[in-house]
């Protein structure tokens, strides 16, 4: 495996994994947050506490949690597959954190057989998602590969004149 980016990698995806792991202690375990309860936090930005048993956006969300876990652990394993195959420090990156917030919501299915979400974005009563940290993560990471995929960060090649 090449190191080039490994432990930047590794931090950044434990760091995602952490930073969840602790809102999440702090907001159900600590807080005692009721379930469905929201406060305003910006006009279109509120936190409260809902749980997620699907996947993205709710899909899937009527399977048993089995099913879900088939659908997940695959493209779990393909991730940390891709990350380890990687010579690219923006792509390792992106995957690590990735991979950080997938771990999390994933552990998430185990403790409460669904994700734990608390940011709802809405536009006035036009509900646009609910996410929590892992999400925001996982979104980080997938710009990062976007970025790598415009070829951000490569070295050009010269210009033979």
């Amino acid at each position: 495996m090449n190191r080039q980016g490994l432990w930047l990698s590794i931090a950044l995806g434990l760091a995602a994994f952490a930073a969840d792991r602790a809102h999440k202690y702090l907001q159900i375990e600590w807080m005692h947050w009721p379930e469905s309860y929201f406060r305003p936090v910006l006009p279109f930005l509120d936190i409260g506490l809902v749980f997620n048993p699907g996947v993205s956006y709710g899909l899937l969300s009527s399977l048993p949690f089995f099913v879900v876990a088939i659908v997940v652990a695959p493209a779990l394993c393909a991730l940390i597959v891709w990350w380890a195959r990687s010579h690219s420090v923006l792509v390792r990156t992106g995957l690590a954190i990735c991979i950080g917030g997938a771990v999390s919501n994933a552990l998430d299915r185990w403790i409460y057989g669904a994700v734990a979400d608390f940011f709802w974005l809405h536009f006035g009563n036009t509900s646009l998602f609910v996410f929590n940290v892992a999400d925001a993560a996982i979104t980080l990471g997938v710009c990062l590969l976007l970025l790598d995929l415009l070829g951000v960060g490569r070295k050009r090649a010269a210009n033979p004149a």
